[in-house]
């Protein structure tokens, strides 16, 4: 009898089945940027090796919020590609069943309950029993996450009790608390009511015929309930089993942007909702969740009022303060503070967690495209690189996405909606990208990098673009920049601000690739350092209150950079090499070089912004438009393009006077003769050929927005250099696939006496073996390829009996052999033998499930 591995709808299923991960120890010699060695469909090898720049010639974005058409447009041939999530069963049947479609799965997105944790008495005297930290904690056993994943989500979501994501490294690395947990908080309606029962009388409710009162008014729930997806059926599911316990509850149905009024935008203490079906999206695979407890559970989360009503207890808020700081010394001490801060989350529980969700991004089955194992298509870093046709080269792509221009378009706060952030994406060139299968990031516009941290943090290395070395002390060079004069503006560095010198737990030396400066913007224009120096500055700025583009809502970002920020400065420019120093650390060493490494803006478009803006005209951020009454900056449509070309022709004729811009002392030095003329003049022109001021660099310019219509179109940028098939080896998510292959009834010990032994029960006393088999695409999955093949195996109480290593057999087969003692150990009854499969090429590790019983010694044991 075969079990055979977990299908891709239940491959994170309950993920008890994880192995503990650490930290990769070894490196990889494996480049994501290898060209494909192969190529599909009917395209012409030579031809594509000699394309350069993007693989389509145009991307058409049409708005389309109906899922019931996906299926139809595509099997029409009117849409290629839909961007958004699709977790409705139906629909995915259908695409599952369709010979003209196909589908890409992510597992980035979450549900969760939001409980109100303001009162216990609120603004209208009623009460709130989720105020009570045991109330709140009590819903995790109401609450059966199997029948919400299988019957509510229809199958396409797994259970989730714990704040990490059981798609994500954090929760392989700690499978056994996380089995401890899951295990401890599994559902137990008896158990819930129990603990109900006593925090409400705790806080002075009292029960009459089934039905809780409390100041002689019974207790009202009101929930808020989101229409458009599952969470709906979530909704109703939950409220049935509140008023099973005797409460009266109110069922608030609203769309996302009239519940958000409600629970983001309104006091807690208003008491106009206790519970809301929350839902939570991640677009790149979060290798380290460390800073999860403080953003989901503290008031450092963010600034709403909600968050500003939680309380934490002690212990975990300071915790979860440590762990956003990565405050920690070795490995074995983070992971010992990520397993208490779980258990400490689940005893506050202001959010119940529920499942992780899987969503199908549909496409046409002749294309191809990287989805992000987290954010699908539309958060995918690699999709405007990979993204084609099968069976040619160039051609239109139309792309339907729920909805688009949904706010102003500027580079420093713009609209943060994630199909807007999804086209604006291929029009940039960012320095760094990140693997859409492990979330490791790899140089696109960095030759190399050299990280020095201090001896003793636990830090890794995986790639070999980046050196990682260990230093005593790193101290911060007296001439780094450390922070920004607006007044006078100029930059002060470290000897200036910290005379008595300043050390870094981390130095980024970052080489930017030797051609960086042979490269254009849009507008025709050449990059320079400038474009990497005036953002820098205008982060300062907007934090000051001495400047005129000072922004409140940008305070709390900068303050969070301010208190790891350690300096930076420019070594060179021919080629460009850019050191910063930090006190922050991740994990991974990659992760560090990404998030210190400078990328560049057009230096000219932040300008008209920044005039704009001191001009009070316009507005970077929409907290600020909304304080002066002022346009929120859309480079792209709407009233900010006319004062956008009227400010153009100010600076042109500024120039023409020989009269400085702003910053000008301190871009000086960054700038080449003439470039400030050369720069506008390219963008004047730009304007009056396409319309808008969006400028990037990457292999998609914006050719046309059309915001009446609901539609954008983008076009091959010619100036676009790299290889089109640079990153196509990243196409395809390598995900093993498993088939387990084992007895089903094993003999759990010796039968005293007995001279002849059945085959079975030979079995038991020798032990039992079973055999698995790795594959990829019906391939052998090469064994250098895998990180770690390992099995837990669980008696029939779901307690933990053994772990070990499966033994490779070549071929992509493995054995593991449970010893005669080990069966003996597990008694009568039902187990289970669980794998799991650890990939260097992919985040998510693969499960198999085979499940057998042992039986006494002497009893049949069928052959």
């Amino acid at each position: 009898m075969k079990g055979v591995g977990l299908g891709i709808s239940a491959l994170l299923l309950a993920a008890v089945l994880l192995v503990a991960l650490s930290p990769d120890r070894e490196r990889t010699e494996r480049e994501a940027g290898q060209r494909a060695g192969t190529v599909a469909g009917a395209v012409d090898a030579a031809a594509l090796a000699e394309r350069q720049g993007a693989l389509l010639d145009e991307i058409v974005f049409l708005r389309e919020t109906d899922l019931g058409r996906v299926t139809g447009l595509i099997e029409a041939g009117s849409h290629q590609l839909f961007s958004q999530g699709i977790s409705s069963p139906t629909v995915v049947n259908r695409l599952r069943d369709s010979v003209q479609a196909d589908m890409d799965l992510a597992f980035g997105t979450s549900s969760e309950l939001t409980l109100n944790p303001a009162g216990p008495i609120l603004a209208d005297g009623s009460l709130n029993p989720f105020a009570l930290p045991e109330i709140r904690e009590a819903l995790n056993w109401l609450v059966d996450r199997r029948h919400v994943a299988e019957e509510l989500y229809g199958g396409l979501a797994v259970p989730r009790t714990l704040p990490l994501s059981t798609a994500f490294p954090d929760y392989a690395r700690l499978a056994e608390e996380s089995r401890a947990l899951e295990l401890r908080y599994a559902h137990d309606p008896d158990r819930a009511r129990e603990a109900i029962d006593a925090g409400m009388g705790e806080l002075g409710a009292e029960r009459r015929a089934g039905r809780w009162f409390f100041d002689e008014e019974p207790v009202r729930l009101r929930l808020l309930i989101r229409t458009e997806d599952e969470r709906r059926r979530v909704g109703d599911y939950l409220a049935n089993l509140l008023q099973g316990l005797g409460f009266e509850v109110e069922r608030r149905y609203r769309t996302a942007e009239e519940a958000s009024r409600l629970w983001i935008a309104t006091d807690p203490a208003a008491g106009e909702w206790h519970l809301y079906t929350g839902a939570w999206i991640s677009i790149v695979i979060q290798r380290d969740q460390a800073d999860n407890f403080s953003f989901y559970y503290t008031p450092r989360g963010r600034a709403e009022p909600l968050w500003q009503a939680y309380r934490p207890a002690p212990e975990f808020d300071e915790l979860a303060d440590r762990l956003s700081r990565r405050d920690y010394a070795s490995w074995e001490e983070r992971q010992a503070m990520m397993a208490r801060a779980l258990e400490l989350a689940l005893v506050d529980s202001s959010r119940v967690w529920l499942v992780d969700q899987l969503n199908a991004s549909a496409r046409a089955a002749n294309v191809e495209v990287a989805a992000d194992l987290a954010g699908g298509v539309s958060g995918s870093a690699l999709w405007p690189y990979t993204l084609r046709y099968t069976d040619r080269l160039g051609g239109r792509l139309v792309v339907g996405l729920p909805g688009l221009l949904g706010e102003p378009w500027n580079p420093v706060a713009g609209s943060n909606w994630a199909f807007d952030r999804m086209i604006t994406r291929a029009t940039q060139d960012p320095v760094v990208l990140p693997d859409p299968y492990t979330g490791l990031y790899h140089p696109q516009r960095i030759a190399r990098a050299e990280l020095a941290v201090e001896a003793g943090i636990p830090v890794e290395q995986t790639l070999d673009w980046l050196t990682l070395t260990r230093e005593a002390q790193i101290a911060v060079p007296g001439d780094a920049w450390v922070d920004w004069d607006a007044l006078h503006g100029r930059f002060i560095p470290v000897d200036e601000a910290h005379p008595e010198g300043l050390t870094a737990r981390t130095r980024v030396r970052v080489h930017y690739d030797p051609e960086l400066f042979a490269r254009r913007w849009h507008d025709g224009s050449w990059l320079t350092p400038a474009d990497f120096v005036l953002s820098w500055i205008l982060d300062f700025e907007r934090a000051s209150e001495a400047s005129p583009l000072f922004d409140p809502a940008h305070l709390a970002t900068f303050e969070a950079f301010r208190r790891h920020f350690r300096g930076w400065r420019i070594l060179s420019t021919e080629p460009l090499v850019i050191e910063v120093y930090s006190d922050q650390i991740f994990p991974d060493a990659e992760s560090i070089v990404a998030a210190r490494a400078p990328s560049p803006l057009p230096w000219h478009v932040l300008m008209l912004g920044i005039l704009g803006e001191r001009r009070g005209e316009l507005a970077f951020s929409s907290n600020k438009a909304d304080r002066q009454r002022v346009d929120w900056l859309s480079l792209v449509a709407g009233p900010s393009l006319p004062v956008l070309e009227r400010l153009l022709a100010g600076v042109q004729e500024q120039l023409q006077e020989q009269l400085s811009l702003p910053y000008g002392d301190a871009l000086g030095d960054w700038l080449a003769p003439g470039e400030p003329e050369r720069r506008f003049a390219a963008l004047d022109a730009w304007q009056r050929a396409f319309g808008h001021f969006w400028v990037g660099s990457g292999p998609y310019r914006l050719h046309s927005v059309h915001p009446v219509e609901g539609s954008v179109v983008l076009r091959r940028f010619g100036g676009f250099r790299d290889p089109a098939d640079r990153w196509l080896g990243l196409s395809r998510a390598p995900i093993p696939e498993l088939l387990l292959d084992g007895p089903l009834v094993v003999a759990a010990g010796r039968a005293p006496g007995a001279n002849g032994l059945a085959a079975g029960e030979r079995e038991g006393r020798e032990g039992a073996e079973f055999r698995l088999a790795v594959t990829v695409e019906g391939a052998p999955y090469p064994e250098e390829e895998l990180r770690e093949v390992s099995y837990l195996l669980f008696d029939g109480d779901g307690a933990l009996a053994g772990r070990g290593e499966a033994e490779p057999l070549g071929q992509g087969q493995w054995r593991v052999r449970l010893d005669a003692e080990t069966l003996a150990g597990l008694g009568s009854g039902a187990n289970s033998l669980e794998l799991a499969v650890i990939s260097r090429r992919v985040a998510l590790p693969a499960f198999a499930s085979h499940v057998f019983a042992t039986l006494p010694p002497g009893e049949e044991v069928p052959r």
